[in-house]
C-alpha cells in the first residue's frame, strides 16, 4: 500500500478508528502460546494503562509515528521498544494519562497533540494492566526531550515501514522456561514485539493491511526477510 500524504492519512486514520479491527488484528502479532491464550479474561485487578501512538510529519509530508526505547537501567521491560505510555492515575482520564506519560518520557507538549481516537483496548497478563492506546496527531515533527533514567532513545518511525511486509517477522525466544514464537516489526535496527507490536498490528490493520510475519533470517548486515 501505498502511503499517503500526511493529512489525507489521518482521513483514512479517523474511518478506521469508527470501526476498529480488534482483537483478531492484535493477535497476528501475539507470541505464541500467548499467556492466558488469544483472549485473555480481564480480572476485577487489572489495572488501566494508556499509551500515546503520536503520528507527525517527518518531513513535512510523509507520515511517522514515535516510539521509544526503555533505557536499560529499568527494572521492567528493559531494553525494550514501546510507545511512551503507564499507568492511569485516580481520577485520571484515558486521554489526559496517555499525555502526561509521553510529556514525563519524551518531553512533548500536550498542546501540540490532537487526539483522534483510541484503539482496542489490550489486556496484558503478564503486567496486570489493560492498555488504552489513544492516536494522536503533531502537525510537525514534535520536539522532544527523552528522559534519561527512563528512555535510552527515540525512534521515529515511517509509517511506510510498518506497511512493508519484509519488515513483518518472527523469530523465538526464552522467557520462564519456555520457548515462544515471537512475531516482531523490524524498525529502525530495532526488534519490536509483546504488546507494543500488537497495538501497531492494529494501528496496520486500520490502513488495509494484514500482517503476516515471516521467519526472520540474520545475514551480514543484520535481519532480513
Amino acid at each position: 500500500m501505498a502511503v499517503p500524504p500526511f493529512e489525507e492519512l489521518l482521513a483514512v486514520v479517523a474511518r478506521g478508528l469508527a470501526r476498529l479491527p480488534g482483537a483478531a488484528a492484535q493477535n497476528r502479532m501475539a507470541p505464541v502460546p500467548r499467556p492466558g491464550g488469544t483472549r485473555p479474561r480481564v480480572t476485577g485487578g487489572a489495572r488501566p494503562a494508556a499509551a500515546l501512538l503520536l503520528l507527525f510529519p517527518a518531513d513535512g509530508v510523509s507520515a511517522s509515528l514515535l516510539l521509544t526505547k526503555r533505557s536499560q537501567a529499568l527494572v521492567q521491560h528493559p531494553g525494550q521498544v514501546s510507545l511512551p505510555g503507564g499507568a492511569v492515575n485516580a481520577g485520571e482520564s484515558i486521554e489526559d494519562a496517555a499525555m502526561r506519560e509521553a510529556r514525563e518520557e519524551t518531553g512533548i507538549e500536550p498542546a501540540s497533540v490532537r487526539t483522534l481516537g483510541r484503539l482496542t483496548p489490550l489486556h496484558i497478563p503478564v503486567s496486570g494492566f489493560v492498555l488504552h492506546t489513544v492516536v494522536g496527531a503533531a502537525s510537525a515533527r514534535p520536539v522532544v526531550r527523552p528522559a534519561p533514567w527512563e528512555v535510552e532513545r527515540i525512534i521515529e518511525a515511517p509509517v511506510e515501514h510498518l506497511l512493508d511486509s519484509a519488515r513483518h517477522l518472527r523469530t523465538t525466544r526464552v522467557r520462564d522456561g519456555i520457548e515462544l514464537d515471537m512475531p516482531f516489526f523490524e524498525l529502525d535496527g530495532e526488534q519490536v514485539w509483546g504488546a507494543t507490536a500488537m497495538v501497531l498490528a492494529e494501528f496496520v490493520a486500520l490502513l488495509g493491511v494484514a500482517v503476516s510475519p515471516a521467519a526472520a533470517k540474520r545475514g551480514r548486515d543484520g535481519l532480513r526477510n
